[in-house]
């Protein structure tokens, strides 16, 4: 940071520091041949025989003007103020804890900026989102539209070794005769609150600047976590949650929100499939070249219902 700080003020000889080069051990290459799978298709022993929910509609809504007081108790404190804010306790054990660095610093400052975003109108909470028919295929998701014919379809990797997942095994096979449904959404709190940290860079407010952006994403991931819940209530199995916040945080609960980028759906170009179906361009959140979304305070997500799907490194 401190390197970063010097070349933005220009200070004379400042540099950032070269990146490390990776090193890869020299067995790696043959371990990974040594756990590669038969060849052909294998699937994994995933349950085909979980009920099938009703979803309340087809196809996509849009819903805007969410208030914070609706989704801010899905905030991740934990999240927020030791992976955002790094609070920590000095590691010498002198000083305060960290529950007590929570009451005094990570709190107070919390509800601080939580005062200021509602105050200075800085949250645009909006959400679209939709239910598909689908099917599965070897590793494939299959979108279907309501005559049942392909709209389009995502391919997801597969474990190389262990159950084998897949996150088309969580979908009724297309030799099954049955239809699935899918749910997918982008949620945003908008772009004002990405344009008031910008602010805060330029005027080198670094620590402001830190804290607000971090709580930002966090508020994103809360909203997300917030529909998710919805979702599961439309499709009527979110009597089925826990009953404390904690174990929500846990993902304790039925199904999983898989976003893309991550472990088990890492091809970040299958957000413009996404994209083309929810078309989120209608809450203000469009899709870059490099596939990111736009306000940089979204996030996307393929909802699954099955009691099965948890998350996993495809790998």
């Amino acid at each position: 940071m401190d390197a970063l700080i010097g070349v933005k003020r220009g200070v004379p000889g400042a540099a950032l520091p070269e990146l490390k080069q990776r090193r890869v051990r020299a067995s790696a290459t043959v371990v990974e041949a040594e756990e590669r799978p038969e060849e052909g298709h294998v699937r994994s022993d995933v349950a085909t025989d979980n009920p099938v929910p009703e979803p309340p509609f087809w196809d996509t809504r849009v819903i805007k003007g969410i208030q914070l007081k609706e989704y801010a108790s899905w905030l991740d404190e934990g999240a927020l103020f030791k992976g955002q804010w790094g609070l920590k306790q000095a590691r010498t054990g002198d000083g305060p804890t960290y529950e007590e660095l929570v009451e005094t610093e990570g709190r107070p400052r919390l509800r601080g900026l939580l005062d200021k975003l509602q105050t200075d109108n800085l949250l645009e909470a909006a959400v679209v989102y939709g239910y598909f028919p689908c099917v599965s295929k070897d590793d494939d998701l299959i979108i279907l539209d309501e005559q049942g014919n392909e709209r389009t379809r995502f391919t997801f990797p597969r474990q190389r070794r262990g159950r084998r997942l897949c996150l088309a095994d969580f979908f009724r096979p297309e030799e099954s005769g049955e239809t699935d449904v899918v749910g997918l959404q982008v949620v945003t709190v908008g772009s004002r609150i990405g344009e008031e940290t910008a602010k805060l860079f330029e005027a080198n407010a670094y620590r402001d600047y830190l804290e607000l952006h971090g709580l930002s994403v966090q508020l994103a991931e809360a909203l997300a976590e917030y529909w998710h819940g919805r979702v599961r209530s439309e499709l009527g199995y979110a009597g089925e949650d826990p009953a404390d916040i904690e174990e929500m945080f846990a993902l304790k609960y039925r199904g999983a929100r898989f976003s893309l980028g991550y472990g088990a759906c890492p091809n970040l170009e299958d957000r413009a499939k996404i994209a083309d179906l929810l078309r989120p361009e209608r809450i203000g959140v469009h899709l870059s070249e490099e596939f990111q979304l736009h306000p940089e305070q979204s996030t996307d997500a393929i909802v699954i219902h099955h009691p099965e799907a948890k998350y996993f490194n495809a790998r």
